[in-house]
């Protein structure tokens, strides 16, 4: 596939393709009437865009002031079109499922498609932009699209999510231009004004010359706003209704995608108060952040009945074992964090994937109602036992590996602060393991026989993301190629 791609016009600046295939079936999809098309070219586009971002890894096209690329954004580059693609596969399956039970309208599935690959478009300019400002605006544009599938279904409570979503991550992201702003005013006077002093790969090289209480100011403002996104508490409470009301396939990509590039973010201003030494140490503020949103989340485990409410809870709390990871700092717990994203992504969309078609064979999403997966429906019910065991960090999955990483490099420098880090991680695996225990094994729930019948196409449409990605994160905890450690290496370096 590299080889063909490289041919292709603009395959020297494979960011042409990256940005602009998304962007332009957008809207291609926004005018096509026939669904059924319109399912398979939201699946050709997110497989080019993979395709492309491929090509980065031959290919590096210089920084100008708008785009760069540099190893901890193509590592994210690389992940988000890989599950933005396995994700289109599913969902072309669910939307089937879903049409089948006339819970979508035609228009409702035109829109769905169109804004699905406008989502992808602006979580990858978030990825990719060199200036500030453009990342800013990027991650508001990914607030809006997807303020707009969670109401898909037009419910009174997916409408009253959106608008929950749309309020909280509006205040969030505003504070976050407020600290853009202040960044902007303390990097004037040292590279003057213009498109320079809002330019990463300028910045970073300056930042220890920049007005370090503006930095101060600006950081607090920056955590708070971009943290709302990553879902951090106490600014996590638009997620799990967000991620309940909305579509399956999108509570994978927001899950598994949309908290890793608010998080992206906000490391990029913690690099640059890190270069600054009178500036404040923006760790303990992280780790303080990480830890709290462990617990809350670990407790909140406990009392959720809505299978989706209970796994957009678990996002919370492995955001928060990534935040405390890059707030300890240095080589392992940055290499330790790197893998816990990228493994967090994989497992959790994996997760919703299985959680998709569970909800539609049962009819329902509530627990009680969930029964005897691994009976009733075998292949589906594994694959879910073995992604929830996999997420609540058991040997030998590479979320294990990750937490493991994570504990071990916290217990040789803060020995103190590893014991509230494992109290969390048990608390939540009692947790998650209750609620597996419940919903796999036992006397099955009847199905849904609209569902029950669905084409063998269409279950395996399904199903093959959900096993792809429980095989990588297998392969990750056993085995991770020299050349990807290397490559996590030098980005845990950039972090410092």
């Amino acid at each position: 596939m590299i080889g063909y791609l490289s041919s292709l016009p603009g395959a020297d600046n494979p960011l042409l393709w990256i940005l602009g295939v998304p962007l332009g079936a957008a809207g291609f999809l926004a005018v096509l009437r026939d669904w059924r098309v319109a399912t398979w070219v939201n699946v050709a586009a997110s497989a080019i865009t993979f395709g492309a971002s491929l090509l980065l890894l031959r290919l590096r096209p210089p920084p100008n002031k708008l785009l760069f690329i540099d190893d901890f954004n193509i590592y994210l580059v690389l992940l988000t079109t890989f599950v933005g693609m396995t994700t289109a596969v599913f969902s072309a399956a669910y939307i089937a499922r879903e049409t089948a039970s006339e819970r979508l309208s035609e228009l409702h599935l035109r829109f769905y498609h169109s804004m699905y690959q406008a989502f992808l478009f602006t979580m990858l300019l978030a990825l990719t932009a060199n200036n500030t400002g453009v990342m800013w605006v990027a991650v508001e544009s990914a607030t809006l699209t997807t303020v707009l599938m969670v109401s898909l279904y037009r419910t009174r409570e997916a409408i009253e999510a959106a608008w929950k979503y749309f309020i909280l991550c509006s205040v969030g992201i505003g504070l976050a231009l407020f600290g853009t702003t202040l960044v902007y005013l303390a990097a004037q006077p040292v590279m003057g004004d213009g498109a320079e002093a809002m330019a990463w790969t300028m910045m970073i090289k300056q930042a220890h010359a920049f007005q370090p209480d503006l930095m101060n100011l600006a950081f607090v403002f920056v955590l708070v706003g971009y943290g709302t996104k990553v879902g951090l508490a106490p600014l996590h409470s638009w997620l799990p209704d967000a991620h309940a009301e909305g579509p399956t396939p999108i509570s994978a990509v927001l899950s598994g995608l949309l908290l890793n590039v608010a998080l992206y973010a906000l490391l990029r201003f913690k690099m640059l108060i890190s270069a600054n030494e009178n500036a404040l140490t923006p760790g303990p503020l992280l780790v303080m952040m990480g830890l709290s949103s462990l617990f809350l989340a670990a407790f909140m485990l406990y009392r959720r009945g809505d299978i989706k409410r209970l796994f957009a809870y678990s996002s919370i709390e492995h955001m928060g074992v990534i935040t405390f990871a890059f707030g300890m700092g240095g080589a392992l717990a940055n290499f330790a964090g790197l893998m816990h994203m990228t493994m967090h992504s994989l497992t959790k969309s994996a997760i919703f994937f299985a959680v998709g078609i569970i909800s539609q064979n049962a009819g329902t999403k509530r627990i009680a109602d969930i029964r005897g997966l691994t009976s009733s429906h075998p292949v589906l019910g594994w694959g879910f036992v073995l992604a929830v065991l996999a997420i609540a960090g058991m040997p030998p999955m590479g979320v294990f590996m990750s937490e493991f990483l994570v504990v071990s490099s916290t217990f040789a420098r803060q020995p103190l602060l590893a014991i509230p880090l494992v109290l969390g991680l048990l608390l939540a695996f009692g947790a998650l393991a209750s609620r597996l225990q419940m919903m796999a094994f036992g006397e099955p729930t009847k199905p849904v026989h609209a569902h029950a019948r669905a084409s063998t196409l269409s279950s395996i449409l399904a199903l093959t993301p959900l096993w792809v990605h429980m095989l990588l994160v297998l392969v990750a905890g056993l085995y991770l190629p020299r050349e990807l450690v290397e490559w996590f290496q030098a980005v845990a370096g950039i972090l410092g």
